[in-house]
């Protein structure tokens, strides 16, 4: 079935937002590419609603909500990645889902062969997300009204923040399951309350990653860092840590601030939001710090 019009949103006319800082302005830059679940009127999925809420990052835009008034910009996705994931590789494809050959090479990952690519097989494990195929055309329109809109606005912000500091930290915001799924490296594993991963070491510089992750840690909370994930596309897509280019993920486990199952906040939704709220004026004050401390030969 079809999820129908009561469970979700109306599309709204554009596929992302941009709230723009409220203080003086950072070279700080957080994202939210899978916080979205207003379904497009030719998603066509014939999965359940409750099994295409499960890739939904419920609420990760509202716990993020403080950017802003830090310095920083915040963008966030109106659109779900059951439908297309802003956070993989355009050449991400699943052939297995199309009606025709993808005139150009792909180059699927492995997580794409469990269901889980640019355009996701399954909702959940045996839960497929279509019971047809898909045509060229139709993916196309995904990634040229979607995908490509939300890319261009992730790099113009991030191109503005460089050009003004000469340097930029990027942060990928997500949320995680509390135990791992089939369809996951680690099934049936209880998670951390976060992890923290730059694509091992190769996305930001490994003293920063330390730092996200030593903070949270001090903090009370349990980390781990780039594992069960190394951190998605978006952040190769905008780092260089060699120019001063920082891009880091961070995973909030939904056990600490939602009812998983019923996919509403928890009483450890405020206690989690004040905590964020504190790290991004941490972050803040790092950031001036980096910006003000002489730059090595």
């Amino acid at each position: 079935m079809t999820p129908d019009s009561n469970t979700f949103a109306a599309p709204a006319s554009a596929p992302f937002f941009i709230a723009e800082p409220t203080a003086a302005f950072l070279p700080i830059l957080f994202d939210s590419p899978h916080s979205g679940i207003a379904l497009p009127a030719d998603f066509g999925t014939s999965a359940p609603a409750a099994a295409i809420r499960t890739s939904w990052d419920a609420f990760v835009d509202e716990l993020w909500a403080g950017v802003p008034a830090q310095g920083g910009v915040l963008i966030g996705a109106h659109f779900p990645r059951a439908y297309i994931d802003p956070n993989r590789a355009i050449t991400d494809i699943d052939a297995q889902l199309l009606a025709e050959p993808w005139p150009e090479p792909l180059a699927p990952e492995k997580y794409t062969l469990r269901g889980m690519g640019l355009i996701r097989r399954d909702a959940l494990p045996n839960v497929p997300m279509y019971d047809r195929k898909l045509s060229v055309a139709e993916v196309r329109h995904r990634i040229d009204a979607y995908y490509r809109p939300y890319r261009a606005a992730l790099s113009a912000a991030a191109e503005r923040a460089y050009a003004q500091h000469g340097a930029l930290w990027h942060v990928d915001c997500h949320s995680m399951k509390s135990r791992g799924n089939e369809m996951n490296v680690d099934a049936g594993a209880a998670r951390p309350d976060f992890v923290i991963s730059d694509r091992r070491g190769t996305t930001a510089d490994p003293a920063f990653t330390q730092w996200v992750a030593d903070y949270f840690s001090g903090a009370g909370y349990r980390v781990q860092m780039n594992e069960p994930y190394q951190g998605g596309d978006l952040l190769a897509a905008v780092s260089d840590p060699a120019r001063r280019r920082h891009s880091i993920q961070i995973e909030l486990n939904r056990g600490l601030y939602m009812d998983e199952a019923a996919f509403v906040k928890s009483t450890g939704f405020d206690t989690l939001k004040r905590d964020l709220d504190a790290f991004v004026a941490a972050l803040a004050e790092y950031v001036r710090a980096q910006l003000a401390a002489p730059r090595p030969a």
